[in-house]
């Protein structure tokens, strides 16, 4: 696949609540020489915390029909999204690792007239900034030190399942701090970073008030060491954050998605990057 293009896989939840996050990548890699393609026809990832505990046969034919068509465009898939990222990475993984599997999942998708061949690979946005562009490049690019001192979120699929990815370490992260402090920004330690925004697997769906006693807790844990914004990689966690302080009174942590922040230290205009449509405000 070409190194400077990918298929951009949106997901769900940013086109349709937080497009800033979907603007801000796009500027974000036209200014670092990507093309970033359409994926017209595209569907859910589907979730790998809900359809694929109900039928994982499904699940695997609903992301293998993504798969194919980034595969007919000549594209890996360049996702914002961490559950997508789970789903479509897992999903991909098992194909390419079991030739009976996609000979299973292709006897479906012949239904619709598509076969996978098992070529696409699947990219985490701040993965490629991390080991595709570098540190080097990536300030050279920056126009605009940030001096914000920010709570940052990995959230569960950004690591995980550690067999099959290598993007991180999940019991002591540091990708996501580093990419946010070659802003200029800081990225301060704060209890339980590692723990769930409490919105993933179904559980904001399933039971909104038990999700949000998780969000709670994080958000307490950042207010303590007086964190100016969240910084998330991850529209889920992110509207988890930013529409869950409506329903728990004391907190007004404003969230920003990392593309969103490499947007302001890019020096592009704010009004392009989509923060008033976020539920908290934030002033810069």
């Amino acid at each position: 696949m070409a190194a400077d293009k990918f298929a951009l896989f949106l997901g769900c939840v940013a086109p349709l609540r937080y497009p800033g996050i979907e603007k801000a990548t796009r500027e974000l890699f036209k200014t670092l020489g990507y093309d970033l393609r359409e994926m017209t026809g595209a569907g859910c990832c589907p979730a790998p915390g809900v359809i694929r505990s109900f039928d994982q046969a499904t699940w695997l034919a609903l992301a293998a029909r993504n798969l194919c068509i980034a595969e007919k465009q000549g594209c890996d898939i360049l996702t914002i999204c961490n559950g997508c990222y789970g789903s479509l990475y897992e999903a991909n993984h098992m194909l390419q690792e079991d030739p009976e599997l996609l000979k299973k999942v292709n006897m479906i998708l012949a239904e619709v007239g598509m076969k996978y061949e098992g070529k696409v690979h699947v990219r985490h946005f701040a993965d490629v900034l991390f080991k595709d562009i570098g540190i080097e490049k990536m300030k050279q690019k920056f126009t605009k030190p940030l001096s914000y001192n920010v709570a940052v979120h990995y959230g569960c699929h950004f690591s995980r399942p550690t067999k099959i990815k290598h993007i991180d370490d999940p019991e002591r992260p540091h990708v996501l701090d580093e990419l946010v402090e070659w802003t200029g920004a800081k990225s301060i330690p704060y209890a339980d970073k590692n723990m769930c925004c409490g919105a993933g697997g179904g559980v904001r769906s399933r039971d909104a008030k038990f999700a949000l006693s998780f969000t709670e807790t994080k958000l307490k844990n950042m207010k303590a060491v007086n964190a100016q914004f969240i910084i998330d990689v991850c529209p889920f966690c992110h509207l988890q954050f930013d529409r869950g302080q409506k329903d728990l009174p004391g907190y007004d942590i404003p969230v920003i998605h990392l593309a969103q922040l490499y947007g302001l230290a890019l020096g592009l205009p704010v009004s392009s990057l989509g923060l008033e449509a976020h539920e908290i405000k934030v002033t810069l």
